[in-house]
């Protein structure tokens, strides 16, 4: 499967969700037009609750890599570097470093923005 989870990581489960699709989509293991499972079957698949599965799709609908569309499905539509996705990466790993460190998001952001 193209998607898991570390239920033990400090990252959020709709951010590993979100990155393991995003990744895929990146290395070229998903391609414009394959389908997603229903966010149900994931979910199970998973061992998660559906509305974590629900929140990574839209968050990458919002990227305009998904097309979720009730009734119809979850396609992909868009692709991404392999520098976005490189990128994707590093933000996953300050995202941990600072949920380790326990920085909350508001701080996070604080930090980035003062650092740009």
């Amino acid at each position: 499967m193209f998607v898991s989870v570390d239920p033990r990581s400090t990252v959020p489960l709709t951010g590993q969700i979100a990155a393991s699709i995003r990744k895929s989509i990146a290395a070229g293991t998903l391609n414009p037009g394959d389908r997603l499972p229903p966010a149900r079957q994931l979910a199970h698949d998973l061992g998660v609750n559906m509305h974590t599965v629900l929140k990574a799709y839209q968050r990458l609908q919002e990227d305009g890599l998904l097309e979720v569309r009730r009734g119809r499905g979850v396609s992909v539509v868009g692709t991404a570097s392999a520098a976005t996705a490189a990128l994707h990466n590093a933000i996953e790993d300050v995202i941990r470093l600072a949920h380790s460190g326990g920085l909350s998001r508001d701080e996070l952001t604080d930090l980035l923005r003062r650092s740009w």
